[in-house]
């Protein structure tokens, strides 16, 4: 099942920190199939409030998502964007293509 991990960045300070965690990321990411589906594009809420910017990624299933993670390539990294933004992370599991909405009545 596919996975992804999703934050909600705020308050990023936009300089050299930030710039060098940009620019390290994607390497990260290849060796665990991961790539940017949502990469803080313009948001239109519709219902709510909404503040900051959204990051998706995804990932081939929830193992490769969390060994991305822990992975000693990106936990280089991550203090560059934790100590220059504020955020909330986390993964969530995907659905399969033919997936319904009643399927999760089954469950």
């Amino acid at each position: 099942m596919p996975a992804f991990a999703i934050a909600r960045l705020r308050n990023v300070a936009m300089g050299p920190q930030i710039v060098c965690y940009l620019q390290r990321i994607d390497a990260t990411l290849q060796p665990f199939g991961g790539r940017f589906v949502v990469h803080g594009g313009k948001i239109e809420v519709l219902e709510g409030n909404w503040d900051g910017d959204l990051i998706i990624i995804g990932f081939p299933d929830g193992d490769k998502a969390r060994a991305w993670y822990a992975s000693p390539a990106y936990q280089d990294i991550l203090a560059l964007r934790i100590d220059n933004s504020e955020s909330d992370t986390f993964f969530v599991e995907g659905v399969s293509e033919d997936h319904r909405a009643t399927d999760v009545l089954a469950g």
